[in-house]
Formats: C-alpha cells, sequence, structure tokens
C-alpha cells in the first residue's frame, strides 16, 4: 500500500514539475516576431492585453501570461501607452516592461519658421499618441491651452522644438508644452529687450521675431535684419517683406510672389500697409526673439540675398546702395 502510495506522490510530483517546466519555457522562452509595438488603450488590464498579444502571435500562451501577471500582482494595473518590442521577446520580458509602466515616448519635431497649420499637420500624423483636437479650429485649441488668453490668432504662439512626450499622452498635452515654452521665451526676451524699440508689447516683438525668422535662417544676419525692420519703423517706412505678403496670399501663393501680388492689399502686405503685420506669420525660434530684443545698432534700411550659396544677405544704408546690390546679386550685372 505504501509503495502504491509513494508511486501515487511520485507521479503527481513529476507532473507538477513538468507542467512547472512546461509553464517556465512558455513564460522565459523568447518568441521571434517582426518586431512589435504595443499599444494598451486606456481600461485595459492585463486580460486585454493577452488577448492583443495572442491575436497578433507575439506570445506562446495566453493563460501562462495572465496566470504569471496574477502571481505577480500586477492584475488589471497596467499604464496605457505604447511599448516597442524588440524582434525577439519572452512573456516574462513583456510582462517586466507593463509592471515598470513606462510608455515609450514619441518625439515631435517642429523646425523653426514653421506655420501653425504645419506644425497642426505634424500633430495629426503623428501616430500612436492620442488626437483629441483634430477637427477643432485654431481658436479652439488656443482656448483649450490658455483659456485666459487674449491673443486673437494661435499663429506664431507655440515654441517649436523637438517634443520628447509619452505615449500615454494627447495632442492637446503637447499644444500646451509648446504654448508654454513660447510664453516663456517670449516672456525672457521681453524683459531683457534693448531700450527705445519701437514695440508696443512683447506680442509685437513676437510678431518681428517671426518675420525676422522667415527672413534669414544664418545666425549672423538675425540682428542685421532685426536692425533694417526696427528703423523702418522708426521713420515710418514699410516693412516691405515677402515672407509677410506670401502669408497674406494664403493658398493662392504657389511658390512664387509676382508683382500682382505685391500690389493686392492684404492685411499682411508690409508694401501696401505701414507698420507690423497683425499677427506673427510663423512660429519663431529663440535666436530670433533674442534678435527681435536686441537688433543691430546700425543705419541699415535694405537687405537683399546674395544668392551666393552662403545663406548671407547684402545690407545698404541707402536705395542707391541697395539697388546696386540688387544689380550685382540678382541681376547679375557689373
Amino acid at each position: 500500500m505504501r509503495r502504491k502510495q509513494r508511486r501515487a506522490v511520485l507521479l503527481i510530483l513529476t507532473g507538477l514539475l513538468m507542467f512547472a517546466l512546461v509553464w517556465a519555457l512558455l513564460l522565459f522562452m523568447p518568441k521571434s516576431n517582426a518586431g512589435y509595438r504595443l499599444k494598451v488603450p486606456a481600461g485595459y488590464g492585463i486580460s486585454g492585453v493577452s488577448r492583443i498579444l495572442t491575436t497578433n502571435d507575439v506570445i506562446y500562451n495566453r493563460w501562462v501570461f495572465v496566470g504569471t501577471a496574477y502571481m505577480l500582482g500586477m492584475g488589471d494595473k497596467i499604464h496605457r501607452g505604447n511599448y516597442r518590442l524588440p524582434r525577439s521577446v519572452s512573456s516574462w520580458q513583456i510582462l517586466q516592461r507593463l509592471r515598470n509602466g513606462k510608455p515609450d515616448s514619441i518625439n515631435v519635431q517642429i523646425i523653426e519658421g514653421s506655420t501653425f497649420a504645419q506644425m497642426r499637420r505634424i500633430v495629426d500624423s503623428t501616430p500612436d499618441i492620442e488626437h483629441l483636437t483634430r477637427g477643432w479650429t485654431d481658436a479652439q485649441i488656443l482656448k483649450q491651452v490658455a483659456d485666459d488668453t487674449h491673443y486673437a490668432h494661435a499663429e506664431g504662439l507655440f515654441f517649436p522644438a523637438t517634443y520628447d512626450i509619452s505615449s500615454d499622452s494627447s495632442d492637446l498635452s503637447l499644444y500646451q508644452q509648446a504654448y508654454k515654452a513660447m510664453q516663456k521665451h517670449l516672456q525672457a526676451a521681453w524683459e531683457e529687450r534693448r531700450s527705445n524699440l519701437p514695440y508696443q508689447s512683447d506680442y509685437e516683438m513676437l510678431i518681428m521675431a517671426s518675420l525676422i525668422e522667415k527672413e534669414t535662417g544664418h545666425a549672423e544676419d538675425r540682428s542685421n535684419v532685426a536692425a533694417v525692420f526696427v528703423n523702418r519703423l522708426n521713420q515710418h517706412m514699410r516693412l516691405q517683406t515677402d515672407p509677410s505678403v506670401i502669408y497674406g496670399m494664403g493658398s493662392r501663393y504657389k511658390g512664387k510672389i509676382g508683382k500682382a501680388d505685391l500690389r493686392r492689399d492684404t492685411p499682411y502686405n508690409t508694401y501696401t500697409r505701414a507698420g507690423l503685420p497683425p499677427s506673427p506669420i510663423a512660429l519663431p525660434g529663440k535666436a530670433a526673439l533674442e534678435a527681435a530684443a536686441h537688433p543691430a545698432s546700425n543705419d541699415y534700411l535694405y537687405f537683399v540675398a546674395r544668392n551666393d550659396g552662403s545663406g548671407r544677405s547684402q545690407f545698404s544704408h541707402s536705395l542707391n546702395e541697395h539697388n546696386a546690390a540688387v544689380r550685382q546679386y540678382i541681376l547679375k550685372k557689373p
């Protein structure tokens, strides 16, 4: 009788050992895949995640995955977001990743000089974040990021930078970050600005910075471009800056600007209207803000692109000098 009992116990222990071995193999043995991004929606627990992984053939056994998760005390405490899984990964590694609760971050790059419309297209096309603002107007976005804002236009109010955001965040969160960043940089530049500048407010300086941003990307030219515009404002001359005209053309702009466009009046046509345009025309970066706050101390009133591959501009004090620069660099005449 005792021999039968020992045999039964041995069989049970053997069975348990085999079960544990199989369980361990299914849990720890890596499974090859093409590289998978696991998206955990809000409200999903370990059971829902296991179904996703099983459907996409990422794990060997759903019940081993779920059972181990409950033994680890994970239950339904899963952080929503996106998790990039390697090409070879075990169920145990996935559970540890979910347990740590650190979804992948996503980089969204907004380049200096982009318009807000271009920024929106970039954000709208960014995968793996929650898109709350698709279909919203610019005014609705501005209202959500700054409920007490006095701004009428969203253009220029969002700082261009590379944002490293959590994959469980939303596009609205990104806009809020970019808006706060612009306010921070704008206020810093405004407080440190040179005295006697022709700006009535920090918003006017932001408008100026956007013009500088669009007129040149060359670091050594920014302060001189700022000087030209400031000198013109002080002398009540029209700014005559093409990027502002182009912005006012909207969808009519097809890559070229003609004499008729310079004569066609819009609120942004700085050939037909004096002073600054009514809003920024792009998202200026920190360097453009600093140039607007600290224009060079000179008497330049004109500039023209050299078109020599350097990206530099030629600056002039008088119309005669400017016309000579145009002949040299644009018309290529001696």
